[in-house]
This record gives structure tokens, sequence and C-alpha cells, in this order.
């Protein structure tokens, strides 16, 4: 069974297309399992190291790690607890899965480099981490994401992008994380600067999965419509625009008529607050 999780530490390379060999599918097909084979098993030895180089190539991104101190600020945007779990997305050696670990946060780690996630388990050994962080070699794009509260990552905007639709469907609330790299015109919640210990790659950039509210409601007698982009809400309550709308997880809120509105979506349900906390609840119909 796949379980979900990601570092921030591998940037995405150009496709390589290789000579045609259209005519030896079989021949092909038995080197690339031998060589497969032979990387794990190299990786499984007693006494084995291995040091990987800034810049290495992988399947969809070359490796560059992601900065302490950056690593320490996507966490922080995050605010993690201990009721999280964070999977990284790329994690490379470690480092991201390691430093949530150390804050009593279960983390998990998708590398398809066995190699370093050979690597990356032997650093959380090191750290005395291991029970809390956890490393599969996995193509990031199969697995499944839903178990995890956090997602971080380290990937190009193509690969952001590719990924958003998946990160969508997540339950509202999850927290997505990115290293300087956006996720096209879902544009981030929050983001930060590292100025310090950091010369390239040093934003952190933080997204919350908004709660679907798009469509019309029932509010306490009055039609409330509502259009949706990503977080972005525009509509009407009644005949009346409503303003500053915006959802942040399943917090929803906007004004009309002067009045603001706070409140939770639940599905079909959504309560809240208005003006001077008097109760209001709607139902989508």
């Amino acid at each position: 069974m796949s379980v979900p999780f990601v570092t921030p530490s591998v940037l995405p390379t150009a496709s390589v297309h290789p000579r045609s060999t259209r005519n030896r599918p079989a021949l092909a097909a038995v080197l690339v399992a031998a060589l497969a084979f032979g990387t794990t098993a190299l990786a499984q030895s007693p006494g084995y190291t291995y040091t990987p180089d800034v810049g290495q190539a992988g399947k969809d991104v070359v490796w560059v790690p992601t900065p302490q101190p950056v690593v320490d600020k996507m966490l922080e945007l995050a605010n993690i607890t201990p009721k999280d779990t964070v999977l990284d997305l790329g994690s490379g050696d470690g480092r991201t899965v390691i430093t949530a670990a150390k804050r009593g946060v279960k983390a998990h780690g998708v590398e398809y480099n066995p190699d370093m996630a050979a690597l990356a388990r032997a650093n959380a050994d090191k750290e005395g981490v291991s029970k809390m962080a956890t490393f599969q070699t996995a193509d990031l794009f199969e697995i499944d994401l839903s178990q995890a509260t956090v997602i971080t990552m380290f990937l190009l905007p193509t690969i952001n992008e590719r990924l958003r639709p998946k990160l969508l469907e997540l339950p509202a609330g999850t927290r997505v994380v990115s290293n300087s790299f956006p996720m096209g015109d879902w544009k981030p919640d929050r983001s930060e600067t590292v100025s310090q210990g950091c010369s390239n790659y040093c934003t952190a950039l933080m997204w919350v999965v908004p709660a679907k509210a798009a469509g019309t409601w029932q509010l306490d007698g009055q039609r409330l419509t509502l259009k949706q982009s990503f977080q972005n809400l525009e509509g009407t309550l009644g005949t009346n625009a409503i303003s500053d709308a915006k959802l942040e997880g399943k917090k929803i809120a906007f004004t009309s008529n002067g009045i603001r509105y706070e409140g939770m979506v639940e599905g079909n349900a959504m309560t809240g607050t208005a003006g001077g906390g008097k109760s209001w609840s709607a139902r989508k119909s």
C-alpha cells in the first residue's frame, strides 16, 4: 500500500529521448530491470555510502537541496503540530522529513532514486528519528496523497501544476508548501522570503486547500449565490453583491450590505456569525 508524504529537494529536468529500441524491446526491458535491481541491492549493502551531487539528474527533476532555513520556514508557514502528518514529495536526502520528525510530527518522504531514499533513512537513523521519519521509493505522481495534512515540495512550476488537480481534491484545510515555485494561477495564501542563511531558492509559498463553496445556498431565507476561483469568491446575497470574500480551508468570510459574515463550510452546510455575533446558517440548494 502506498503512503503519502514529501520533502522539497528536487528540480525537474527536461525529458531525454534515447534512440529507438523498437527492434530490441525485450533486451531493453531486461537491462532496465537489471540496472534497477543492481542499484537497489548496492544501496542496501552493509558499509555502502552514497554521496549525491547537487544538480544530478533524476526522473523528472535534478536534485537541489532546500536550504535548512527555508525548510524551517516552510514548516513554520504550515504551522505543523504533532497532530499533523507531513508528506514530502521528492524527499532527497530527507532533511524536510527529518526536521518535521524532530518537532514530534510524523513525516514521510517519497523519493524516486533508491540511493537517495537509502541515504535519507540513514540520516534519519543518525538523528534518532527513524520511527517518525519514513521513506519510500516511488513515483510522486502515482502515490496516494490523502493521508497527509501537510504536503511539502521543491518542484518546478510545470510539475506543481501537474499535481494541482490532485491537491485540490484533498480535504479542505490541507496545507501545501513549496520552495520558491508557484502553482500557476492558484495564488498562495501566504509567502515569506528567508534572508539569513540562504542565497538561492529562498521563498516559502503556502496554500490551504479550499472547501468547495460554489453554488446556490439558502441563508436564513435569502438566496446566496457563490462563484469560486480557488480560495476567492464572488457573488450575491439577496440583491446585494458580496465583497472581501475569501476561503481559507473550511473558513469562509464575506461582506454584504455592510455586514461581515464569517463561518465554516461543511459539505452542503455552512454556519457562522454575522455583525455583532448573530448566528447564521445556510444550506446548498
